[in-house]
């Protein structure tokens, strides 16, 4: 190398100048405290999270049954009800499946279990049901059971020779009414009963009502025509082919040219009967159902008159029914008439048929509903026409329609085998605890209606005490998830048998129950400006639920009118029941949350109130169901009573104007 050479330079150390340092001391704090709270808080919200199996299934079946992907502002009942309708799809032996049939699906599956002590009545409940289910004495028996009870009903005319020969002659209508009555609880032509006097609770009256039911549910279906022409048809055929049977089996000629005839003109009848009744709108009014007067004066001026025989005698009728209890009932007697122009209209219906006419009708509506308690020969009789009026394909198991049946007729012993497997006294005192909050709720939001002057006031009140003399009845069998548990959150009981009691107070307040007072009896304790403003705020409701169209039921729309005390009932119940949840809080605390579902406990008690009500019907049956039933579909349960409901609004953030915030809201209690 020469001396020229250069050599590279050594490179200097870059130096932090003490700035520098403390800002990244500072950045590496804030980082080291940022990730602390972080854990710390992931922590606490750990600990605020339910993890136990109660909360762990709940969240689970919520989950499921909700479809998250719908706005919950814009359609609730989707929102909450979607997952489910999804699974859920109806059984071929039902014309609806909801989830209170879940739980009485369940309920059966716990009664088919039990195995009753040595109490008289769980062992005939054990009896009963075991005979029920016994298949092959059932179908060796064929129609005998029913063949041998028509003779004491002076038996069925187009399915018996020389009918008028062995029965006419002594045939009175008074004694067939009085027969199917007393010993088989089939009420045809008039309704017959003993019951507590409404304006009396203390006391028991006579009461003489319309015909209690018809064949074909309502009026409407008797026209035969558009969606009722099959039904119609189905009913008619049912009735020509078990008159078929019932001659088949007795050894007799089969003319099925008279047959018909004879069907035919017994439907017509039915639907004179079903033309004089009264409408489920006529009979709202407890008031003007209210008709007091003494038996001699029905006989007088109520009388049924034919044309083949003098008119009916009331006197003769009452002590045919009474005598059966050896009570004799003088003419002085005070009876109430619920329905006095119904049995106006049908006087001159009825004298346009013959004894005859008349005992086939009557005896046809005990048979038609004894048939599914025979062979498979008889109840296949019915299948088409069941097909045709509720849209089910299949019967339910043997067991099933076993447990059923046992249960309808010995329900207190069968309540007691539940009460005994599934139903604790912790959750009997947690019942009445939710009971008293709720009640108080209702007690307090009296102070806070401004359109309820101080004076009704009062008397509401007071009602609201003695509550108990009108009692309020929870069976224990639905008091299980989703319902009620003692497990699960109490923001899931307030939203569900918490409405579901608010429900039943708010009964006593609807159009129907404010005509009753504190001690039951049929009162007017309003003023007149309070049932005036009462009147205008319930017309609200009227017209938002007569607004609702249902697609299963072909678009037809809620009768207003027919559901409007339910509707209160459902409205007043869900704003109560929220109202003691917010009080539970405030006394005990936020529950913690659910794990997986990112929703406040405020949103919990509104989903499942909502998911009680998922369910779905045939077609068939929903237009039944809005011809016959005072409830509203659970769709419209859950978004009628939601809409007017400003705190789920407030829960779910949803704005003015979406579906679930209408611009107009009802609000009674």
């Amino acid at each position: 190398m020469t001396e020229n050479a250069h050599h590279p330079k050594s490179a200097k150390k870059p130096r932090w100048t003490s700035l520098e340092i403390g800002l990244v001391t500072i950045v590496t704090l804030l980082f080291i405290i940022v990730v602390s709270l972080i854990a710390l808080f992931a922590t606490q919200k750990a600990d605020k999270i339910c993890t136990t199996a109660d909360c762990t299934q709940s969240a689970s079946r919520l989950i499921e049954n909700m479809d998250a992907s719908v706005d919950p502002c814009e359609d609730f009942y989707q929102y909450s009800c979607g997952g489910w309708l999804k699974k859920n799809i109806i059984p071929e032996t039902s014309s609806r499946y909801s989830t209170f049939d879940i739980l009485r699906d369940d309920l059966e599956v716990v009664l088919k279990g039990q195995r009753p002590g040595e109490a008289m009545a769980l062992t005939k409940a054990k009896t009963l049901y075991k005979s029920c289910t016994n298949e092959s004495e059932s179908d060796a028996r064929g129609g005998d059971p029913l063949l041998a009870m028509l003779p004491e009903l002076f038996d069925w005319p187009m399915a018996v020779d020389n009918w008028e020969t062995h029965y006419g002659t002594d045939w009175r209508l008074e004694d067939a009414i009085a027969q199917l009555n007393v010993k088989h609880a089939t009420q045809v032509v008039l309704n017959f009963f003993v019951g507590p006097d409404d304006r009396d609770s203390n006391a028991h009256i006579i009461h003489f009502d319309q015909q209690s039911s018809l064949g074909l549910l309502s009026r409407d279906y008797y026209a035969c025509t558009g969606p009722y022409t099959e039904v119609c048809r189905a009913y008619e055929q049912f009735m020509i082919d078990l008159v078929k049977l019932i001659r088949s089996d007795r050894g007799l000629a089969v003319n099925e040219s008279s047959i018909k005839e004879e069907v035919a003109r017994a439907i017509e009848l039915e639907k004179d009967i079903a033309n004089a009744t009264d409408t489920l709108e006529e009979r709202n009014n407890p008031v003007l159902l209210y008709n007091k007067m003494k038996l001699s004066d029905l006989n007088t001026n109520f009388t049924l008159e034919f044309i083949f025989l003098f008119p009916p005698d009331h006197l003769y009728f009452t002590a045919k029914i009474m005598e059966t209890v050896n009570i004799s009932v003088p003419e002085s007697e005070n009876i109430v008439n619920y329905a006095p122009n119904y049995f106006r209209r049908l006087q001159p219906v009825l004298a346009l048929y013959s004894k005859r006419d008349l005992q086939n009708y009557m005896v046809w509506r005990f048979v038609m509903n004894m048939v599914v308690d025979l062979s498979a020969a008889y109840r296949d009789t019915k299948k088409a026409f069941r097909k045709a009026l509720s849209g089910t394909t299949s019967e339910s198991s043997v067991w099933r329609q076993c447990a059923l049946y046992v249960n309808n007729n010995m329900d207190s012993a069968v309540g007691r085998l539940y009460v005994e497997e599934a139903f604790s006294p912790e959750s009997k005192h947690l019942m009445e605890e939710m009971i008293i909050d709720i009640r108080n709720v209702f007690l307090s939001n009296l102070d806070e209606l401004t359109w309820m002057d101080a004076e009704t006031k009062k008397a509401a009140k007071e009602k609201v005490v003695k509550q108990y003399k009108n009692q309020i009845v929870f069976p224990a069998g639905i008091l299980q998830p989703p319902i009620f548990s003692k497990g699960q959150s109490k923001s899931l009981n307030y939203g569900a048998i918490g409405m579901v009691i608010g429900h039943e107070i708010t009964h006593g307040f609807d159009d129907n129950g404010r005509n009753f007072d504190k001690d039951g009896d049929l009162k007017d304790w309003w003023t007149p400006g309070s049932t005036r403003k009462f009147l205008d705020l319930s017309k609200c409701m009227v017209e938002q639920y007569g607004n609702f169209s249902w697609d299963l039921a072909n678009g037809l729309h809620i009768n207003g009118n027919n559901t409007l005390g339910e509707n209160i009932a459902d409205n007043g119940g869900i704003q109560q029941a929220y109202k003691a949840y917010q009080n539970f809080v405030i006394r005990h605390g936020e529950e913690p949350s659910l794990p997986g579902i990112d929703l406040s406990n405020d949103q919990l008690f509104f989903l499942n109130f909502a998911q009680v009500w998922c369910g779905t019907h045939r077609p068939e049956q929903a237009v039944n169901s809005l011809k016959v039933n005072v409830h509203s579909p659970g769709k419209f349960r859950v978004l009628g009573s939601l809409q007017n409901c400003p705190e789920f609004a407030k829960a779910f953030s949803c704005r003015k104007n979406s579906y679930m915030v209408p611009d107009k809201i009802c609000h009674v209690w």
